[in-house]
């Protein structure tokens, strides 16, 4: 049978590939994962914004020579069926071009090995001219100079220096693209201490990692606060195609017993239920996190429930995991042995969230005033922090939350307590011990639903109104609510 040879056009394969969708983040991130599989144990990122602005990643792994450099820089130079190392990163060979080319339009890669040096340059623009696949050999001394932080490279035995230029994807629509480039960079750090936490940590079987940015060090931002009193059910190991799935489910302690800091690290108030849900690993790198699955929906009583997953490259087909390595999603059998896992985990969230501290209510509905036990065997009310009509002015600027807290302290320290005793023990009736009305719920949520701007967040305060004095007693209401009343006005 006659067979046709068509290699793909060049200029517009590689202008294609740069609209696979990755962030700066995401691409950086991908770069990383090469140096960890080259075993390095420190990388440092260098942004330079303003004039002929520059990103460069530099590792101390191995290093390549020549054949092993133009492999790499070569589209599609690994088979994702291929088996691989364990400890390898990557999956389909495209990571390093098509990451580094949707950021930015010349891509140069230097690699030390041996004391021997090798670049190799990808320019669209001179792709673009010559209409080949025509890869860029920087041969001599004074070509290589002109590559940003060389001599970094120079100084270490071995290691791979990632330099990008002609950022044309970041200056699209920036005025100020330093100003920009200050906002990136920290959405980059952030995302880079979440995706290597383990590794940065140098948890027990991994080479500790170290990753500077701009010669300030990233710190691991653990999701499961494992140096705090968080619990940790045993783990399930699942067996697929001889592979082994280890899934190790997390509870959180309460808010209340978290630092400022360590709720900030979580994302804030609203980042703690948004984060709930798995986080699949593969290889000990972050994919994706605070997700269920559509297994369960992310609830108010849910969301200090964890569940991190550890997958091995070798069953990245079944995970449907994308080039970006951002995505990724069980297999049924995987799903089913999750599910049983995911409502014990949910319940045991419940009752943290419902039982915290010393706290005396034994059911689990989110109420305005809580009891409490006090020192002395007593007890003490405060008034709900975590009530969602209380957390919609504590989200309000500092100043009014420091007003609003004085204000909620001064409640609770003059309650007319001797005169409730008498009023309780008389025969009359304390007239504000009265049941809400439908009316007033009604009246209620349209005020507190008007204040959201997208449909998003009246459904999230839904969720958690749901559970909440005194709306839990009109589930239909809220049902209404949430299949459209509010947009019709109701």
């Amino acid at each position: 049978m006659k067979t046709v040879s068509l290699p793909p056009h060049a200029p517009t394969l590689i202008e294609s590939t740069r609209a696979i969708g990755y962030t700066l983040e995401a691409a950086v991130a991908d770069i990383i994962d090469n140096s960890i599989t080259a075993l390095a144990s420190c990388i440092d990122l260098f942004f330079f914004p303003i004039n002929d602005s520059y990103i460069a990643i530099l590792d101390n792994g191995n290093g390549m020579n020549s054949t092993q450099l133009e492999t790499a820089m070569r589209y599609g130079s690994q088979n994702p069926n291929d088996n691989r190392d364990a400890n390898d990163l990557g999956r389909f060979g495209l990571g390093l071009k098509t990451a580094s080319l949707s950021q930015c339009r010349t891509l140069t890669v230097v690699s030390k090995q041996e004391n021997r040096v090798e670049a190799r340059c990808w320019d669209i623009d001179y792709v673009t001219e010559t209409e080949e696949w025509s890869l860029l050999v920087l041969e001599t001394e004074e070509e290589m100079s002109t590559v940003p932080c060389i001599e970094e490279l120079n100084k270490l035995q071995s290691g791979t220096l990632v330099v990008w230029q002609n950022l044309d994807r970041l200056k699209v629509g920036e005025v100020n693209f330093d100003r920009s480039m200050s906002k990136k960079m920290s959405d980059v750090r952030d995302h880079l201490s979440l995706v290597f936490h383990r590794y940065i940590s140098g948890e027990a079987g991994l080479k500790k990692l170290r990753i500077n940015m701009n010669a300030l060090p990233v710190e691991p931002a653990d999701p499961f606060l494992t140096k705090r009193n968080t619990q940790v059910m045993a783990d399930e190991v699942l067996y697929i195609e001889n592979a082994k799935v280890v899934v190790r489910p997390f509870i959180l302690p309460h808010v209340s017993a978290l630092s400022s800091d360590e709720i900030d690290a979580l994302g804030g108030k609203e980042g703690l239920r948004k984060s709930q849900g798995f986080y699949i690993y593969r290889n000990k790198r972050l994919l994706l996190g605070g997700t269920w699955f559509r297994m369960m929906r992310q609830g108010e009583l849910s969301k200090l429930a964890r569940i991190q997953v550890d997958i091995p490259n070798e069953l990245d087909g079944l995970w449907t995991l994308d080039i970006k390595k951002s995505t990724a999603f069980p297999p049924e059998i995987v799903r089913n042995n999750l599910e049983s896992i995911v409502e014990r985990l949910a319940e045991r969230s419940k009752q943290t969230w419902t039982f915290r501290g010393k706290k005396e209510t034994s059911d689990s509905v989110v109420h305005v005033w809580q009891r409490f036990k006090g020192k002395q065997g007593g007890s003490y009310y405060n008034i709900n922090r975590d009530h969602p009509m209380v957390e919609m002015f504590l989200d309000a600027p500092p100043q009014f939350r420091r007003n609003l807290e004085t204000l909620l302290k001064a409640i609770e320290s003059q309650l007319p307590l001797n005169q409730l005793y008498i009023d309780l023990n008389s025969d009359k009736p304390i007239e504000n011990d009265l049941e809400t009305t439908a009316h007033d719920v009604e009246a209620t949520l349209k005020l507190l639903l008007g204040q959201m701007p997208t449909a998003v967040m009246r459904m999230e305060l839904l969720e958690r109104l749901s559970v909440s004095d005194p709306f839990i007693d009109y589930p239909k209401i809220i049902e209404r609510y949430k299949t459209g009343g509010f947009s019709n006005g109701n």
